[in-house]
């Protein structure tokens, strides 16, 4: 047997490439799961803070699970390439695919790179594991390379294994998943990622086996579906908003169809954050590039709904403020792109803001979590430390983010901060009626 290769004395070894959102959940995952890992780090700031068991971003659960398993020695973070390379028997690559700058593609420089470096070290049989949102095509471009300048070369077995995790639901998401999917070219890489995933496999977790190009579909298919579904019931809060109907009971009915379903039915600012907008346009530029032109054109309509919802928003603000913006303070309840996390990527929240804020209007933002992340992004509004403060002197508040926070917020109490009690809730789950009887105006778009 070769040497390093896992035997009944030296269980599998793992090594995570890539340690923010997707790296980390995963890196503490395996460790949970029962593996020795390392995951590997080039910012020397991140590193430290990694190995002190802190995650570089809000994700509820990680911290408390990174430190367990870095305190267990379980779970180390290094920056060497030719540690892991020598170490780990199975590679995990979870490094951010953004959007291309000037592009709707997806820009694959970190995928490329960790190729670049991880490649002429592996002298030895592994499998590497694609775990990054990557364009249809992808996989087969890095297994020729890993081929070609591996010393290993063809012993170096690639395989895609798409993640499905949620922003706020990372960790749970990492360890019980609700599926599987692994994109694989033979038994012994199956029988390699049942290892790994053999806890939740055992819950009850379904497998689905494909090929390469099957599973680097399955997550961009799966984002620009949930994508289509958040624009199509935006657009019907559209029409409730033009017929007096009511959105949220609209929803209800249609969800207890079983061929549609409740999840992502809710109307609001439209969707956002670091994955699902960018997988969208990349998923859109793949099926240019192919020449599949009706998935482009269903999938442009579906961004632009989007967009427009935000718009529709600023809208609504500026008919209720009286047609006026100067001299206009307007409170903005949330930053983050959806509550339980700390991401403003694309947020359908600081997209507004920054919106009225260019039409003249002073703009105040609140964000128990966002805070740091938003200022960095939008330097140019205002930053309050709480809900309280932010509602001082205002002329409108706008509910963008569903922070649990915000709905349990006093109106009779906030009444007397406001100059005028005027409240947008654009994520349709304040208490309408409580809002009311505390003497606010309340409008939530799609709603009568």
């Amino acid at each position: 047997m070769t040497e390093g290769t896992p035997t009944s004395e030296r269980p599998l070894r793992i090594s995570v490439i890539g340690t923010n959102y997707l790296g980390a959940n995963t890196a503490a995952g395996m460790a949970e799961f029962g593996f020795d890992v390392v995951g590997v780090e080039i910012d020397e700031h991140r590193l430290k803070l990694l190995n002190d068991g802190k995650a570089p971003l809000y994700e509820p659960g990680l911290d408390p699970l990174l430190k367990k398993h870095t305190d267990s020695g379980r779970l180390r973070f290094t920056k060497d390439y030719r540690e892991v390379a020598d170490w780990a028997d199975v590679h995990f690559v979870c490094v951010g695919t953004p959007q291309l700058e000037g592009s709707d593609a997806a820009d694959l420089a970190q995928v490329n790179s960790v190729v670049d470096m991880l490649a002429p070290l592996l002298t030895r049989p592994c499998l590497v594991v694609g775990r990054s949102t990557v364009p249809v095509g992808t996989s087969k471009l890095v297994e020729k390379r890993f081929h070609a300048e591996a010393p290993a070369g063809e012993s170096v077995e690639i395989a895609w294994q798409p993640e499905f995790l949620r922003e706020a639901h990372g960790v749970d998401d990492t360890l019980h998943p609700d599926r599987l999917v692994f994109g694989v070219q033979s038994e012994a890489a199956e029988a390699r990622l049942r290892e790994v995933f053999a806890g939740p496999i055992a819950e009850g977790t379904p497998v689905v086996v494909c090929n390469l190009p099957t599973a680097e579909l399955v997550k961009g298919g799966a984002n620009a579906f949930l994508a289509t579904k958040i624009s199509f019931i935006n657009a019907l809060a559209e029409m409730a908003d033009a017929t007096g109907a009511d959105v949220t009971q609209l929803a209800d009915a249609l969800g207890h169809d079983k061929r549609i379903g409740r999840g992502m039915l809710n109307a609001g600012p439209g969707y956002g954050g670091g994955c699902l907008p960018k997988d969208l346009r990349a998923f859109m530029a793949r099926a240019g590039e192919l020449g599949v032109e009706e998935v482009i054109t269903l999938l442009r309509e579906v961004d632009d709904i989007n967009q427009h919802r935000r718009a529709r928003i600023v809208d609504v603000t500026h008919e209720l403020l009286g047609a006026e913006w100067v001299g206009r303070n307007v409170t903005v309840l949330g930053a983050a792109f959806k509550a339980g996390t700390d991401d403003v990527r694309d947020s359908p929240a600081l997209d507004v803001a920054g919106r009225i804020q260019l039409h003249g209007a002073t703009v105040t933002v609140y964000d128990p979590e966002a805070m740091e992340n938003a200022r960095r992004v939008r330097p140019t509004l205002r930053y309050a430390a709480s809900a309280a403060e932010a509602c001082e002197g205002a002329h409108l508040v706008l509910h963008l983010t569903e922070w649990p926070e915000f709905r349990e917020l006093d109106p009779a109490a906030l009444r007397g901060a406001v100059e005028t009690p005027v409240v947008v809730d654009a994520r349709l789950s304040l208490d309408a009626k409580k809002w009311r009887d505390a003497g606010w105006i309340y409008r939530a778009p799609g709603k009568p």
